[in-house]
């Protein structure tokens, strides 16, 4: 049970509609949202709150999830290791569905709960999962991860990977700390999808 109700939507500022839609950056290529997909109202009813904080991570966010030199692919199994490491199931859940969309099949998003040392692993999503264990753990990239990282993929890129890690650790805070509850609709989505894979 949430500690704090998200502000229902007819409750949300009139500013938030300009929040929303710097999630979209200019020059961001358009994206459709599948049919039956979350709108992650609990989440967003949070961000309600305190529109101006909004407004500044989804600025940030924005980039991460439009903008980023790294493949929809790699930015996915970074937060999915975030919310793995966190035990964030807000997060997990929602991310499973972008992971699929972002070319992950299920059997890879089951081994990255198993983390980098899961086999099967090339080595460069072997060392971006283990980059994340490594900055919520210590802090900073190792040296054996930050070889491969500096092998395979150009400065931008490493700071994306960063700053990807630490956007979604930043989110699994607030899922957590505020207990936010899975919404309704992404609760179908799952029941959707495991009635057509059954």
């Amino acid at each position: 049970m949430a500690r704090i109700e998200p502000l229902p939507l007819k409750q949300w500022p009139k500013e938030m509609r300009q929040v929303l839609a710097a999630l979209e950056p200019p020059g961001a290529p358009a994206k459709l949202s599948p049919e039956g997909r979350s709108k992650a109202l609990n989440t967003l009813g949070i961000y309600a709150y305190h529109t101006t904080l909004a407004q500044a991570f989804f600025t940030f966010n924005g980039h991460i999830l439009s903008t980023s030199t790294l493949t929809p692919r790699q930015r996915e199994l970074l937060v999915l290791r975030v919310a793995a490491a966190r035990g964030a199931g807000y997060e997990w859940l929602q991310h499973t569905f972008l992971g699929r969309d972002a070319g992950l099949s299920d059997e890879e998003i089951q081994r990255i709960a198993l983390g980098p040392d899961a086999p099967l692993w090339d080595p460069l999503d072997a060392a971006l999962l283990r980059s994340v264990d490594e900055l919520v753990g210590d802090g900073k990239i190792g040296d054996e991860t930050w070889a491969v990282l500096a092998d395979k993929l150009e400065v931008k890129q490493i700071l994306d990977v960063i700053f990807t890690v630490g956007a979604y650790e930043s989110l699994a805070y607030l899922l957590r700390s505020f207990d936010v509850d899975i919404d309704d609709d992404m609760l179908a989505a799952v029941a959707r999808r495991q009635s057509t894979t059954a």
